[in-house]
């Protein structure tokens, strides 16, 4: 599933993108996200700030989130997407999607979602939490992430970016992907 070997997946002709960036925290997610939804000319969410302040609070502790108080998160972000999507608006969202479950719960709201799966390792995720200034997720929580981390499968509307290239490189890669498909 990475770019070189990746399936693009497949859209209907003439629809709307609709694409989540997903990953860990620290994948660049949000950089990779403004500058593809810039590049395709749509609307961005960022997922981050649909979470609810509950959330924000139990992360900022140290606490990793449970599926449950995920899944308010997620249907807010799906909501977003299916709205833009119906006004006929291409939309891109930040979204760390870990699971597949949560991957189909946001599929759900929009079919037509395409993955993007921006891959790293433990330490280069950890090491960029822990530079980030002003963000509510502490470094503490990234191996949270790892352990509970699904890969997009083969049957998943998904492609795969090392996400330790650069975020022009990577947007670029991604902008490629999308136009294949």
């Amino acid at each position: 599933m990475d770019e070189a070997a990746a399936q693009a997946p497949t859209s209907a002709p003439g629809s709307v993108p609709a694409i989540v960036v997903m990953g860990v925290a620290g994948c660049g997610k949000s950089a990779v996200g403004v500058g593809l939804a810039a590049a395709l000319g749509v609307t961005f969410i960022e997922g981050d700030r649909l979470h609810p302040p509950e959330n924000v609070a139990r992360m900022a502790s140290g606490e990793p989130l449970t599926d449950q108080l995920r899944e308010g998160w997620l249907n807010a972000i799906g909501e977003r997407i299916a709205a833009s999507v119906g006004q006929g608006n291409g939309v891109v969202a930040a979204c760390s999607a870990l699971k597949r479950s949560y991957r189909d719960r946001l599929s759900g709201f929009c079919p037509e979602i395409v993955f993007l799966y921006l891959e790293i390792d433990p330490g280069t995720a950890r090491q960029r939490v822990g530079s980030r200034k002003g963000h509510f997720m502490p470094a503490s929580l990234v191996d949270s992430q790892f352990a509970i981390l699904e890969p997009p499968a083969a049957d998943e509307r998904a492609s795969k970016l090392n996400a330790t290239r650069p975020v022009g490189e990577l947007v670029a890669a991604a902008v490629r992907l999308i136009r294949r498909s």
